[in-house]
């Protein structure tokens, strides 16, 4: 049961003032009673507009904690006493990373390191890291620091002496999230934008909701052994029906792939589908340890994936029409 998993324990988020911080925040709050919930992150304002909303006075397991990824001492202040950590902290924008890369490697790489370190050293019992489909065949810095923490959190569990489980969640563009192109394209609209720019016809990605992000990773963090790759069955839709949706009387401007983009994303490759595992609603990239028991998930209903699947967004059978994501959307 995830509220057995919740209830009475200790959970810290970083970056937790973020779009998945405040949702996951707000589901603990609404659905559980958690010991403490802890948002650790660096700016001071964004903890400040995020007490005002979930204040200490009216919910009193809200801690907020500032600190920032790269000092593992800080980090392990934070972690004494913690049950479970969901690490979303990340610089997360590909041409930010693009053009300051020794911050983007500090932060998504060395955080990753220090969250280990840290979580291994005062025995935090379950530590999942939200990751990307950048991740997956990365072309970008971004994408290549996601895929070096992924490899960071999986390889974690051989030096944990089974004190701290890690696991990680990988998924594609989340619906709204600040930065994501749908505030772009309204942001665009109210300003009476006359047309959307479109990097590429016939660009596709991944979609998934917030809520559908937070049940996944509550979900991911109730079965996880330490080592999976998490991976949710989700939609795909190109990026021209979305701009179709929200705005139906713009015509679109082709304005080219910038630095670091993909055409499609990829979030299990062919050379992982040997250690995959199909559930009903996701897929599992299990590691590759001598230690790791792979038919844990063949006995749950787990089937292994073909040799050659892969799971891409311009392949996926599943697919997002107009109408299914106006109706996310008005959400």
């Amino acid at each position: 049961m995830i509220s057995e998993m919740i209830n009475d324990k200790s959970i810290l988020i970083t970056g937790g003032t973020g779009s998945f911080g405040h949702a996951f925040v707000r589901t603990c709050l609404e659905r559980f009673q958690a010991r403490k919930l802890i948002v650790f992150s660096r700016d001071e304002l964004k903890q400040y507009e995020m007490a005002q909303e979930f204040p200490e006075t009216k919910h009193d397991c809200m801690r907020y904690f500032l600190g920032d990824v790269r000092d593992v001492d800080r980090l392990e202040m934070a972690l004494r006493g913690v049950d479970i950590v969901i690490h979303a902290a990340a610089l997360k924008q590909v041409p930010a990373a693009e053009y300051n890369p020794f911050e983007c490697i500090r932060t998504n790489v060395h955080g990753a390191e220090n969250i280990v370190q840290a979580a291994s050293r005062v025995g935090v019992p379950k530590v999942i890291a939200l990751s990307t489909d950048k991740a997956a065949n990365p072309i970008n810095l971004y994408g290549a620091s996601k895929l070096a923490s992924d490899k960071i959190f999986v390889a974690a569990n051989n030096m944990s002496a089974e004190r701290a489980h890690f696991s990680v969640v990988r998924y594609g563009n989340v619906i709204g999230s600040r930065g994501s192109v749908v505030p772009f394209f309204k942001k665009l609209i109210a300003n009476g934008a006359t047309k959307l720019p479109i990097t590429d016809p016939r660009m596709t990605r991944f979609w998934i909701t917030i809520e559908h992000g937070v049940e996944f990773v509550l979900s991911s963090l109730e079965m996880m052994q330490g080592g999976e790759i998490f991976v949710p069955k989700i939609p795909s839709m190109k990026i021209t029906d979305l701009a179709n949706v929200m705005a139906p009387d713009l015509p679109h401007e082709t304005v080219g792939i910038r630095p670091g983009e993909k055409l499609h994303e990829t979030m299990i490759t062919t050379d992982d589908a040997r250690s995959t595992v199909e559930l009903d609603d996701r897929y599992i990239i299990q590691p590759m340890f001598n230690s790791w028991k792979p038919q844990h998930y063949l006995d749950v209903g787990g089937k292994p994936a073909p040799e050659d699947f892969h799971y891409s967004s311009d392949t996926n059978p599943d697919w997002l029409n107009e109408e299914s994501m106006a109706k996310l959307l008005a959400n």
